[in-house]
C-alpha cells in the first residue's frame, strides 16, 4: 500500500499543534492540518506489509480500512478514501480527534520505525469530505416500523442509532444532559474537540430521520440517583419500565462514569477537592452557554492546582486549568516514569507504554518552564484551613523496582511532603456506570461496574441483557473503555438488535 518505498523515503510527521503559548489564551481546537502534499507524503508511508496489524485485534477494533485509504490519500483520491472509511467508522471526525491510535501501536512499520501517521490521515479524510460536500443526509427508503430506544447519546449510543436508523428503525435517543454527545460534548474539553463538529453529526443524524431527546433521564419510580459529573438536575424523569413498553427494544449505552475516589483518606470532605468530570462537565458547558459569563464553573484563576492521576482526562484537567489562568499546576501519579523506548512489558503490536507529552504537558511547560508530571508519588492525606477547604496534600515518594518473577513492585520510601493545593482534581479512572437505579428498575444487576450480557447473537458478539428486549453497549457493557471501542460496540449491539427485531440483519459489524 501506499508507495513501495514511501516508508524509507519519508520521515513520519505527525499531526501540527498550534504553538502552546498562543492555544493557552483560548479553546479553540489545538490542532491543524498539514498540506495534502504532506498528506501524500504521509500515506505513502503505509508498507505493503502482507498483514495489516492496524486491523489486528490489538489495532483498530472497528476495522477501518487503514491501508486501503491511505493508498488513496497517497494517489490523490480523496473522495474514494472518504467512502472507504465511512464503510466502517461512523464518526471518524471524532476518532480522528480524539482516539488514542491503537492502530499506529500495532503499524508494522513501528516495529523499527516510527508508525504511519494514521490518524492525522483519517482526520484530514473526514475534514475534507464535509468541506467538500460529499457527507449528506441518508434517509432511509423505507421504514421497518419497529422502535427503538437508544438511552445515553454517547459514541456506542450514536453509532448504534445510526447503524439502527440506515436498517429502517425508527430510533429514539434520550439524553439527561441538555445537549447531544454524551462525554464526547460535555467530557472531552473544547479545544481537543470542537463541540461545533460534534453538533454537526448529531444535526445530520437528526435530518436522516434519528429522533433526540434532549434533557431526559430515565431512571426507577422514585427519581434518579445523584450523578457524580455535574448533570444538570432540570431533566425530566421517564421511568424505565416506559420504555420497555412503549419501543419493541431499548438499549442501554450510559457510559462507565462512576469516577473512583480517594474516600479513605483523611481530609477529603474539604472543600476544593473534585472528581475530574466534575470540573470538566461544567466547564464546557459554561464555556457554551456564555463564555464562563454565567460563573456556573469551577474557576482555576490564581489556584494552585493538583490533578491525581496521569491518564487523557488529568492532561484534559491540566488544560482547562491553564486555560483559566491557574497559579501551578502539578500532576501526580503513582506510577513510575514510562521508558522512552518499548520494553519487554509492552511488546509491539499492543500498546507501547512509552513516554508521550500530551497537549496538556506541553502547554504546562511552555507557561511554568516545567513538565507538570511528578512520578512515584502516593497522596497519604489532604490538609486544610479553619474554613474547611484544602490547602495542601500531603504525599509519600514511593521506589518501584523489579521483584524475583518480574513484577514491578512500589515500595513507600518514608520521604513525605506537603504540596499546596486549593483545587484536587482526581482523575483516577471510573468504577463503572453510574445509573443504579435504571438498572435496577429493569430487573438487572451489575457486575464490577458493568451490565452483562447473557445471549451472544451471530457474529456481533453478546449485547443482549436479561431483561426481554433490553440491550447494553460501550462503557456499561465492557467498562471504560477507548472511543473506538465504543463505537464499535455500538454498531455490534445495532445488528444484534436488528437480527432480534427482524430475524435477519445485513448490518456490519466489527469482528469483536
Amino acid at each position: 500500500m501506499g508507495k513501495p518505498t514511501g516508508f524509507q523515503e519519508y520521515e513520519r510527521n505527525p499531526m501540527p499543534a498550534r504553538d502552546p503559548r498562543v492555544r493557552i489564551t483560548d479553546f479553540y481546537e489545538i490542532y491543524e492540518r498539514h498540506s495534502d502534499d504532506v498528506l501524500k507524503e504521509q500515506g505513502a508511508r503505509c508498507m505493503d506489509c502482507g498483514v495489516a496489524f492496524c486491523q489486528s485485534d490489538t489495532g483498530c477494533p472497528i476495522d477501518n480500512l487503514i491501508p486501503e485509504w491511505n493508498d488513496l490519500v497517497y494517489q490523490d483520491r480523496w473522495r474514494e478514501a472518504y467512502e472507504r472509511l465511512r464503510q466502517t467508522n461512523n464518526f471518524p471526525e471524532f476518532t480522528g480527534r480524539i482516539c488514542p491510535a491503537p492502530c499506529e501501536s500495532a503499524c508494522v512499520l513501528s516495529i523499527t520505525d516510527p508508525a504511519v501517521t494514521i490518524k492525522s490521515i483519517e482526520c484530514a479524510i473526514i475534514d475534507r469530505a464535509f468541506e467538500e460536500g460529499w457527507v449528506t443526509p441518508r434517509v432511509p427508503a423505507t421504514r421497518t416500523g419497529k422502535t427503538v430506544a437508544v438511552v445515553g447519546s454517547g459514541p456506542a449510543g450514536l453509532a448504534a442509532a445510526d447503524q439502527m436508523n440506515q436498517a429502517g428503525h425508527l430510533v429514539t435517543v434520550f439524553e439527561r444532559d441538555d445537549r447531544i454527545g454524551g462525554l464526547l460534548m460535555y467530557g472531552v474539553p473544547n479545544m481537543k474537540l470542537d463541540k461545533a463538529i460534534v453538533q454537526r453529526r448529531v444535526d445530520l443524524l437528526e435530518r436522516e430521520g434519528v429522533v433526540f431527546k434532549p434533557n431526559h433521564n430515565i431512571a426507577g419510580p422514585d427519581g434518579p440517583a445523584p450523578s457524580a459529573h455535574g448533570t444538570a438536575g432540570d431533566a425530566t424523569v421517564i421511568d424505565a419500565q416506559t420504555l420497555t413498553r412503549d419501543f419493541d427494544a431499548v438499549l442501554l449505552a450510559c457510559g462507565a462514569l462512576n469516577p473512583r475516589d480517594l474516600s479513605e483518606l483523611p481530609g477529603r470532605a474539604l472543600h476544593g477537592i473534585h472528581p475530574a468530570m466534575a470540573y470538566l462537565h461544567p466547564a464546557t458547558k459554561s464555556l457554551l452557554d456564555s463564555d464562563f459569563a454565567d460563573g456556573q464553573a469551577l474557576n482555576a484563576r490564581d489556584q494552585h492546582v493538583i490533578v491525581i492521576g496521569g491518564g487523557d482526562t488529568g492532561t484534559d484537567c491540566i488544560g482547562t486549568a491553564i486555560r483559566q489562568g491557574c497559579r501551578s499546576v502539578t500532576n501526580i501519579t503513582r506510577r513510575e516514569r514510562e521508558p522512552d523506548e518499548r520494553d519487554a512489558d509492552h511488546p509491539w503490536p499492543g500498546p507501547t507504554g512509552t513516554f508521550y507529552v500530551d497537549y496538556g504537558h506541553a502547554e504546562a511547560s511552555a507557561m511554568f518552564d516545567r513538565d507538570p508530571r511528578e512520578y512515584g508519588i502516593l497522596p497519604k492525606s489532604f490538609i486544610g484551613n479553619d474554613a474547611g477547604r484544602v490547602t495542601a496534600i500531603e504525599v509519600e515518594t514511593l521506589d518501584w523496582s523489579q521483584d524475583a518473577s518480574g513484577k514491578w513492585v512500589s515500595t513507600p520510601t518514608g520521604k513525605v511532603e506537603k504540596l499546596p493545593a486549593d483545587l484536587v482534581f482526581m482523575a483516577i479512572g471510573f468504577t463503572g456506570h453510574d445509573t443504579p437505579d435504571l438498572v435496577e428498575r429493569l430487573g438487572l444487576t451489575t457486575e464490577r461496574g458493568a451490565v452483562p450480557a447473557t445471549e451472544a447473537i451471530a457474529s456481533a458478539g453478546a449485547y443482549a441483557t436479561q431483561a426481554d428486549n433490553v440491550f447494553v453497549a460501550g462503557d456499561m457493557r465492557r467498562g471504560a473503555s477507548l472511543i473506538v471501542w465504543a463505537i464499535a460496540e455500538g454498531r455490534g449491539a445495532a445488528r444484534a438488535i436488528d437480527l432480534h427485531l427482524m430475524g435477519n440483519s445485513d448490518l456490519p459489524a466489527p469482528k469483536v
